[in-house]
């Protein structure tokens, strides 16, 4: 193990084990099990970013039409109607969202201990186009629950294991191309997710479920596809087997995952009302006037800002506002994320604004809504970005994927307690307990809080950066 001291902050470079850099997978002896030595971008880079863009097409294109498909389309077995109402609605969309980030614990479990990031990810991703295929074939309440199941458990599976085996590609001499091969990576999230928040929405007003379902199944197998060609390209680090499970439960590794837990744990609210967009937003953009430049929008395609926004806020924030900041304080991964947290309190604020006028009868237009995404949008890349790549630096080498899902256990747990409050104010008759605008005054009371303790709780921060050793230039 080499330890290099940078600043503050300490950079360990660990073997992960094997006997020799060129060692190779069992079955494949073409297999490189570690970063070629380079200080230039790693050659299976584009076909991870490709992968990432084609299913988060998939996901976010599915998800885009839940809340719709819910409340309009479902059916029982018999072909009856079967719809439910918003408040039951959103809970279950919250409490899918919360299963999809619950799994990737159990994604990282398989990939560090048992088969590795890349046959975890090659797995689960057939597990994931199962999914779909229930989705678009069944449109009953067992169909939902089906379809949602196997994609909690494809989708959330492969989701810290694809984050960590980009990681995995780097080497100390080309370690500083990963905010920027991060930052493509999120790209590419936003690019299929914009896409796919624009089409299905539209698929699924003129064709219906199955065709608006099938779409984003047919993503994912190409996703799938993408990926399986780099096979090639990629550093394979082998499993660690028990290793994993000695090193988890190490001193260092609970070091590491009790300081983690603390962060997360006030990132968990973020992601409680980030996530919203998908649920009460889309509710909310029902009630408001969606004419825009002679179109008429339909609620779901708002979403589209999102990523959209994304795309444009990531290299403003990148090479404008980020040195700025930097001139006059050092801007850290923990300052960027407390800085965004108040400005999602303050972006929830709008929607505030924007009920309070639907509440008064008036028709607010969605030019608002708008406002309120470039602000929120402004949050997650502050959060979230920084979030991906402060997880992967700080965790130990042979805990990458564990530690890439803890992270999203945060978002977890911001979803799975929306989804209770959602459950717990819906009363029997049909009517809520927080009704109208007092839904939104209470998120954004509750992240403003969290904002001022998580700045107070960041200056206690104390970690280290893991990178792994390179493999010689072939």
């Amino acid at each position: 193990m080499l330890t290099l001291n940078r600043g503050e902050e300490t950079v360990v470079i660990a073997r992960t084990g094997q006997t020799g850099y060129q060692a190779s997978m069992p079955d494949s002896p073409a297999y490189r099990s570690a970063p070629l030595a380079t200080d230039r971008l790693p050659p299976g880079i584009p076909y991870i970013v490709g992968n990432e863009a084609a299913e988060r097409f998939s996901y976010y294109g599915m998800r885009a039409i839940l809340m719709v498909f819910m409340t309009q389309y479902l059916l029982n077995s018999d072909g009856t109607t079967a719809v439910i109402s918003s408040d039951e609605a959103k809970g279950w969309f919250h409490l899918f969202v919360s299963a999809v980030y619950f799994t990737p614990l159990l994604g990282a479990v398989i990939a560090d201990g048992m088969l590795g990031k890349y046959r975890t990810i090659i797995l689960l991703s057939l597990v994931y186009c199962l999914g779909h295929l229930a989705l678009a074939v069944d449109h009953t309440t067992l169909g939902l629950a089906l379809g949602l199941g196997l994609i909690a458990l494809g989708a959330g599976g492969i989701k810290p294991c694809v984050s960590s085996h980009l990681g995995d590609q780097f080497n100390p001499a080309n370690g500083h191309l990963l905010p920027r091969v991060f930052g493509w990576f999120y790209f590419a999230i936003n690019i299929g997710a914009f896409a796919s928040m624009l089409i299905t929405p539209w698929l699924l007003q003129h064709f219906g479920p199955a065709v608006a379902f099938a779409v984003p199944g047919i993503l994912m197998l190409i996703a799938t596809l993408i990926f399986r060609a780099g096979r090639y390209q990629f550093a394979h680090l082998p499993p660690t087997g028990m290793r994993f499970v000695r090193d988890s439960f190490s001193g260092d590794g609970l070091r590491t995952l009790g300081r983690l837990s603390v962060i997360y744990l006030f990132v968990a609210v973020f992601w409680a009302l980030f996530d919203q967009t998908g649920s009460s937003w889309v509710l909310q953009a029902q009630q408001m006037d969606r004419s825009l430049f002679g179109f008429e929008l339909l609620p779901s395609q708002m979403q589209a800002a999102n990523p959209l926004l994304v795309m444009l806020l990531i290299p403003l924030f990148s090479y404008l506002i980020y040195p700025a900041i930097n001139r006059i304080f050092a801007l850290t991964e923990l300052r960027k994320i407390s800085i965004g947290m108040f400005v999602a309190a303050a972006a929830f604020a709008i929607p505030c604004w924007i009920q309070l006028q639907i509440d008064h009868g008036l028709a607010p237009h969605i030019l608002w809504q708008l406002l309120a995404y470039i602000a929120l949008t402004s949050a997650e890349v502050m959060v979230s970005i920084t979030c991906l790549e402060f997880s992967y630096t700080q965790a130990p080498a042979s805990m990458k994927s564990f530690v890439m899902a803890f992270f999203m256990l945060s978002i977890s747990i911001g979803n799975l307690f929306t989804s209770g409050v959602n459950f717990f104010i819906h009363n029997s008759d049909g009517s809520s307990k927080l009704a109208g605008a007092d839904y939104f005054i209470f998120f954004t009371i509750l992240m403003l809080v969290t904002a001022c303790l998580f700045a107070l709780a960041a200056r206690f921060y104390q970690g280290k950066r893991h990178l792994h050793p390179s493999a010689p230039q072939q």
